[in-house]
């Protein structure tokens, strides 16, 4: 999420996070300035920790490479986090996603389509605990 508009984004779940009651930062380095692999954002709220790794789109599928993925897995692993790849399409609310959920392409990348999230992403609020998402076939 180089541009403008991803780190808008960006600063949009760090908001969100940080009124859901998490500690949280913004890793603005994350694919540019370090050659470590950062994630996107840190938070916790001193019982549960992420690291995300996060991505925008107008509408088209959303692709994660397979450094990325595996990047933000040891970072979460090494950091006591849970792994987590939040996804959010225009006009939609923010989805996440365990990396082990994602549709992992013959090339070894990843990725996530609109209906996809819409369809099996967790909302935020069940991310934060404030909520529990019932999905079709779920008692």
């Amino acid at each position: 999420m180089a541009n403008r508009k991803g780190d808008r984004r960006e600063r949009e779940l760090v908001n969100m996070l940080d009124e859901a009651g998490f500690a949280v930062m913004r890793a603005p380095a994350s694919g540019s300035a370090t050659t470590r692999e950062l994630p996107d954002v840190l938070a916790g709220d001193g019982e549960t920790f992420y690291a995300i790794e996060a991505k925008a789109s107008a509408g088209n599928p959303i692709y994660l490479t397979g450094e990325e993925v595996e990047a933000l897995v040891y970072f979460a692993r090494n950091f006591g986090a849970k792994a987590r790849i939040a996804v959010r399409f225009d006009r939609e609310d923010w989805y996440f996603f365990h990396p082990g959920d994602l549709y992992r392409t013959d090339g070894g990348n990843y990725r996530v389509k609109k209906e996809t999230a819409l369809a099996e992403g967790v909302d935020f609020d069940e991310l934060v605990g404030k909520s529990t998402q019932t999905r079709l076939g779920e008692d």
